[in-house]
């Protein structure tokens, strides 16, 4: 037991490498244009490979067992046995539209279980593989933490389903079992997002009515509920020492993961990008997250936008870098000569004896994967479900449609095709990783190019969803099941190919318009020749003016002629 404990150990260890590293933004049907629910999940790893995961329904026979893997390491941490029937699951949305996002925000370390069976990755796709709703996902991961105990330390879900959109956050209990743990729902009409920072502060206390515990299961499916946590939520803090104020004034973020530099400026800030967008009076919360005053008012878990909310928006969150507000990553020195919201990391670093840090926006080039789950209620589980899923930094991700309901994963985005240390020359993660690193030298020069082309795609797609969409519910009206999945898995089909065929093309012509820092001359699309057949001289552009003032001062008159 000792050995097995100080192997989890090491995989807390390693898994912390990862921290601080995600984003979801949540957006529920009356805050949206077409009346969808939405869910973002940026999976942001050095280690984390773009594909797109995938397990059939299935039925079990008893005693059949479910291996639990390390969602860090991918190590075997045990088993647990599999219910009678399990549902289908596509990256994060299942067949009955339940999709499930998540961002680590730590916590407390001591309260980490070494002896905890059940990661955060497990929770998150056995609560698919077992849940029909939100409601349904969030018993399903408080009923396995407590029987299995948990195995990660603080994280927090966004779950949606046709109908709502939840926020829940958990953390451990140490060398006890189970967990502490808290589920909001967030209200028709507004927004809310997470990004590795605890978020739920006081809620509502428990009265049979908007407010239960885990005692008050049976009420779970009451539509007036919109508050469920773990009963001995207060009473644990108590004893630990972490809070001793009137039940009333349980904070559970202060109890649980208290607020530093980090939470703020690293954290909350992205989220606060995105509300910014959307919300008025958000300048009210800039000195907290910038961190210069973290005994400031926090933000609110929700906000009500100032408009309705479209897919396209939703994608734009998801390549926010702090664009439009003084600390726009495109402006700043560490954006070298062409203006990058890029980075280097690692994200914290030191000079001198003195510690600094890199700006974290929600645009980052680790990105894994990323996608958005979109949830209609107007439409039948088969059709309106669907995760716009992207590979790659999202800043130049083209988010590729995929109904949850298709029989198989299309190869370009399939699991074992490829991996984080092999190449596969149409694995649309390594396809779109190499076009962004030429981003990543000439961004300023060559981001219109790719901003063209993908907002072709992605708005291409949007409306040939419209039309699918139609199709499909026809079809599975008439008596089709197996015809309109069929409908809706060759359209995934094609649409995988598609992207990345024009990602491959649009990588072509990058090479060949920017080769070795020149800029060739174009005229309706087509590279110019002079009257022999030979290109026209290019473009030198060199670097801008602001880059040439900062030269002059670092070198005086060695480079003046």
């Amino acid at each position: 037991m000792k050995n097995i404990k100080s192997i989890l150990l090491a995989l807390f260890v390693i898994a912390g490498l990862n921290s601080l590293a995600c984003t979801n933004f949540l957006v529920t049907k009356g805050a949206s244009v077409d009346g969808s629910n939405f869910i973002t999940y940026a999976a942001d790893s050095h280690i984390r490979y773009g594909e797109l995961y995938f397990t059939p329904a299935a039925d079990w026979a008893e005693g059949s067992m479910r291996t639990i893997y390390d969602r860090g390491t991918n190590a075997i941490r045990g088993y647990v046995p599999q219910p009678a029937h399990t549902y289908q699951v596509v990256g994060y949305i299942n067949e009955y539209q339940v999709a499930i996002g998540e961002t680590t925000f730590g916590g407390r370390e001591e309260l980490i279980d070494p002896n905890g069976l059940i990661d955060y990755g497990s929770l998150m796709f056995m609560a698919l593989e077992r849940s029909k709703s939100a409601r349904e996902a969030i018993k399903t991961i408080a009923d396995l933490v407590e029987e299995y105990g948990y195995g990660s330390d603080g994280e927090s879900f966004s779950i949606s389903d046709k109908d709502e959109v939840w926020y829940m956050e958990i953390i451990g209990k140490g060398e006890e079992k189970g967990a502490v743990w808290v589920a909001i729902r967030i209200p028709d009409g507004y927004v809310s997002g997470h990004a590795n920072a605890a978020r739920i502060q006081t809620f509502p206390l428990r009265d049979g009515k908007k407010s239960i515990t885990d005692k008050d299961w049976k009420k779970l499916y009451n539509k007036d509920i919109e508050v469920i946590y773990k009963n001995d939520i207060i009473k644990f803090a108590r004893k630990k020492g972490y809070f001793d104020g009137k039940d009333k004034d349980f904070d559970f973020s202060a109890a649980y993961a208290p607020v530093d530099f980090s939470a703020a400026r690293i954290c909350d800030l992205r989220v606060w990008a995105m509300f910014n967008e959307v919300c008025d009076g958000m300048d009210q919360y800039w000195d907290y997250v910038t961190g210069k005053d973290l005994e400031h008012e926090r933000m609110p878990l929700y906000v009500k936008p100032n408009r309705k909310i479209s897919l396209s928006d939703m994608m734009s969150f998801m390549r926010n870098h702090f664009q439009g507000t003084e600390l726009d990553k495109t402006q700043d020195i560490g954006a070298d000569p062409f203006g990058s919201p890029y980075r280097c990391n690692p994200l914290y670093w030191e000079y001198e004896g003195k510690k600094y840090f890199n700006e974290r926006s929600t645009e980052t080039m680790q990105t894994g994967f990323s996608f958005i789950a979109q949830t209609r209620s107007w439409l039948p589980d088969k059709v309106g479900g669907i995760i716009w899923f992207g590979v790659d930094d999202t800043g130049s991700t083209v988010y590729t449609p995929f109904y949850c309901s298709i029989s198989e994963v299309p190869i370009e985005y399939r699991v074992g095709n490829g991996d984080i240390l092999t190449y596969s020359d149409n694995a649309a993660f390594w396809v779109f990783n190499r076009l962004a690193h030429f981003k990543y030298l000439y961004y300023n020069r060559v981001i219109d190019d790719i901003q063209k082309v993908q907002n072709k795609l992605e708005t291409g797609y949007q409306e040939q969803v419209k039309y699918i969409d139609n199709q499909a519910v026809y079809m599975l009206n008439n008596g089709g099941e197996i015809e309109t999945i069929a409908l809706l898995t060759d359209f995934d089909a094609k649409a995988a190919a598609n992207t990345v065929k024009r990602w491959k093309e649009l990588d072509n012509y990058l090479l060949v318009k920017y080769l070795d820092s020149n800029i060739k001359v174009e005229k309706d699309g087509e590279f110019q020749r002079n009257g022999h057949g030979y290109p026209v001289k290019p473009k030198q552009p060199g670097y801008p003016d602001s880059w040439k003032k900062r030269v002059i001062e670092e070198t005086g008159n060695r480079f003046e002629r």
